[in-house]
């Protein structure tokens, strides 16, 4: 009998609750998905590819131009010796003198001074002198002797007459209205324009050089008839920046 009742004991301590078996999962919220934010993350990978892309093609996309390497005087025009070539990236909105294009640029001239290092836009040179008012310009032809060695665009000389019996490289300030004697014509003038070949060691003394300045318009005419008569030395003045 006792037996029976622990047997039946047992059996009622054993029932109770049902325990989950091991291979069930707990429910889980199910996950909130936002597909404007994969979106966005895709619009936003695609424009920085295309902007890196962007940035490649322009970086390739270079032209030839030219760069002065001489300052070039307001109201003359660049020479072989002026200007060399250089790549840079192509801009639309730039006004770039491409190198192909020298020939032609040329026969224009500066509006104001250029400096050495600047690249050529076309704003720079227009089809005529626009020199400051109350400057001109004075063509001069010269031997040897009779201008500095070295003389450069953008150079300040002075202007003497000289008579004939008068050394051509050595000239004194004097009164402008003697004769005969050497006289200061104008102590600043601006060189121009100078031959290109004009320091080469095959030609010979006797070859002319035509050489521009720009004096105040007042000297214009005095210059000029000296240069007429073959009555001109220039003399560099120190100081100029050369």
């Amino acid at each position: 009998m006792k037996i029976q009742e622990r047997t039946g004991a047992g059996a009622g301590r054993s029932a109770g609750p049902a325990q989950p078996s091991v291979g069930d999962r707990l429910p889980t919220a199910p996950r909130e998905r936002k597909p404007a934010l994969a979106a966005l993350a895709v619009l936003l990978i695609l424009l920085g590819a295309l902007g890196a892309t962007t940035l490649v093609l322009q970086a390739g996309k270079r032209i030839e131009v030219i760069k002065i390497t001489k300052d070039v005087p307001a109201g003359t025009s660049v020479t072989d010796s002026d200007v060399t070539s250089v790549l840079v990236a192509d801009d639309p909105g730039i006004h770039y003198v491409r190198w192909s294009q020298l020939e032609s640029l040329k026969k224009l001239k500066a509006n104001s001074t250029i400096p050495a290092g600047a690249v050529a836009v076309g704003e720079m040179f227009g089809s005529g002198s626009r020199l400051p008012a109350g400057k001109s310009t004075v063509g001069l032809a010269l031997k040897e002797g009779q201008y500095p060695s070295g003389i450069e665009n953008g150079d300040t000389v002075a202007a003497y007459r000289v008579s004939s019996s008068s050394s051509s490289g050595g000239s004194s300030s004097g009164s402008s209205s003697s004769s005969g004697g050497d006289s200061l014509i104008t102590g600043n003038a601006k060189v121009s324009a100078v031959p290109e070949d004009k320091g080469s060691s095959e030609l010979v003394s006797s070859t002319n050089y035509a050489i521009t300045l720009t004096v105040d318009s007042d000297k214009a005419a005095e210059l000029a008839e000296a240069a007429s008569n073959g009555e001109v030395a220039l003399v560099l003045v120190p100081g100029n920046g050369n």
